[in-house]
């Protein structure tokens, strides 16, 4: 095997890994938007703003659940766009991180396995929101075409 056609199946490779990076942080991004939408506008079986910010203050103890409540759901909902379009992925990222991570310590009491209500989903996505906080958009994002690296 030559130099060049190793060169190029090197190449052929890591375009398959940009292409692999950008199909999760579009999945991962767009997971997120309809959890914004049910608690921000009520769509999607949700509750909307008011109903949530009250679920967030009674039940979980915030002492201002509606603005916990336009807090998460904006996250959810306007970084979880930004994160699937690689637009101000790494500050989307961090955000989505955040909150996930709060989110989590809601769940801990429920124990580890998300269908008892437990931590292992939203500590998950924090994870892969990690991930995105660390590496960027990548090379199929808006941040690379308007060239933000921040």
């Amino acid at each position: 095997m030559t130099t060049q056609t190793l060169n190029a199946r090197i190449e052929t490779l890591s375009n398959g890994n940009d292409v692999t990076e950008t199909l999760v942080r579009v999945g991962a991004g767009l997971f997120l938007v309809p959890h914004g939408a049910q608690k921000l506008f009520g769509w999607f079986g949700g509750y909307g703003l008011e109903a949530t910010g009250q679920f967030f203050q009674t039940q979980l103890g915030f002492s201002n659940g509606y603005l916990a409540a336009l807090g998460a759901g904006s996250v959810e909902f306007f970084a979880g766009i930004t994160l699937a379009l690689g637009l101000l992925t790494r500050t989307s990222a961090a955000a989505i991180a955040i909150l996930l991570l709060v989110a989590s310590s809601v769940h801990l009491g429920a124990g580890f396995f998300w269908t008892e209500g437990g931590w292992e989903y939203p500590i998950l996505w924090a994870i892969i929101a990690l991930a995105f906080v660390t590496k960027g958009g990548g090379k199929y994002s808006l941040d690379r075409i308007f060239g933000l690296r921040f």
